[in-house]
C-alpha cells in the first residue's frame, strides 16, 4: 500500500493497526466483546504515560480448556500514520499474547498479565531490542509476583490460533508469552539455544496445543 492509496483509504481519525487487530480477534472470536482495559497508568503513551502498551483486551476461551485470552495493544504501530504505510514490519511487527488457565489467587481479571507485558515493553522500548519467536527470558522469580508457583520463566512462541498478518503498516505476529518452571528455565540456561527451546515448545504443545499457562504447573 502507498501513501496515497494509505490517505484515500483512511482518515487520520482512524486507529488503522488497532482495527486491523481488532478484525484478527473477530475472525477467532466471532464478535464477542472482549473486556478491554486502557493504559494502567491512566495516559497513554504518546501523551507522557509509563505504559507502552496502550491497551489490553481479556477474552474467555473454552477451546482446550476454560482459559483467560490476554492480547496487547501498542508494540504495532496503532494510529493513523501515513509514513509507515507499506511497512515490511508494522513498528516491533509483533503484539503480545498470554494465555492464562484461571488462577485461584486472582480476584478479578489477571491485570498482573497486563503489568507483565507492560514490563517486557518498556525493555524493547528502551534497548531497542524485539522479541521473536522461540526467545527465552528468565523471570528470576515467579512470573506472578508473590505468588507460590514453579512458573519462573517465559517462551515466545506463534499465538497458535492469531499467527501473523499483514496490516497497512506492515507485518505484525502474535507472540505468546508461554510459562514455564524453574526446571525448564535450567534446561535451556545449559543450553540457551532457539533451536532448544522451540523443542521445549514442540513437547509442550503434545499435551497443551495452546500452551496455556498454569501456575499450578510443577
Amino acid at each position: 500500500m502507498t501513501a496515497e492509496e494509505y490517505k484515500q483509504q483512511f482518515s487520520e481519525e482512524d486507529a488503522v493497526g488497532w482495527l486491523s487487530i481488532d478484525a484478527t480477534l473477530d475472525n477467532v472470536y466471532g464478535g464477542i466483546e472482549p473486556r478491554h482495559y486502557g493504559p494502567l497508568c491512566g495516559l497513554h503513551y504518546v501523551a507522557g504515560g509509563t505504559d507502552p502498551i496502550d491497551g489490553a483486551s481479556i477474552y474467555d476461551s473454552n477451546k482446550q480448556e476454560p482459559h483467560r485470552h490476554i492480547i496487547s495493544y501498542g508494540m504495532s504501530e496503532l494510529y493513523y500514520n501515513a509514513e509507515k504505510a507499506g511497512g515490511e514490519f508494522s513498528k516491533w511487527g509483533f503484539e503480545l499474547t498470554f494465555r492464562l488457565k484461571p488462577y485461584a489467587g486472582d480476584a478479578g481479571d489477571p491485570l498482573w498479565v497486563v503489568q507483565m507485558m507492560n514490563n517486557l515493553a518498556r525493555y524493547v522500548y528502551q534497548s531497542g531490542k524485539w522479541f521473536e519467536e522461540n526467545h527465552f527470558i528468565p523471570a528470576n522469580g515467579p512470573i506472578r509476583l508473590e505468588t507460590e508457583t514453579n512458573i519462573t520463566g517465559i517462551v515466545f512462541t506463534l499465538d497458535p490460533e492469531l499467527g501473523k498478518i499483514q496490516t497497512p503498516h506492515g507485518e505484525v505476529s502474535f507472540l505468546q508469552m508461554v510459562g514455564i518452571t524453574s526446571e525448564e528455565v535450567e534446561r535451556i540456561k545449559q543450553n540457551p539455544t532457539t533451536i532448544e527451546v522451540q523443542q521445549l515448545i514442540d513437547e509442550l504443545k503434545r499435551s497443551n496445543p495452546l500452551l496455556i499457562t498454569d501456575l499450578d504447573r510443577k
